[in-house]
């Protein structure tokens, strides 16, 4: 039995990661959408970068 490698794995976890995230992101901007111009600029740069740390791990176990 063959099993798929580590970067294989963390592709396919990273998309459907990643996916998921920018579903919850725009499922929780809509409560933000009514807040101030400044909590929505906050919120949405928050979660723009936020993404990065999980993406980070997953690539460097991918590479192990």
């Amino acid at each position: 039995m063959t099993c798929m490698s580590r970067p294989a794995i963390a592709t396919i976890a990273g998309i459907a990661g990643f996916l998921a995230y920018v579903v919850l992101v725009l499922l929780v901007a809509d409560w933000f959408r009514q807040m101030h111009w400044t909590v929505e600029m906050l919120f949405f740069a928050l979660a723009g970068i936020a993404w990065v740390w999980p993406a980070k791990r997953l690539m460097m176990w991918a590479v192990r």
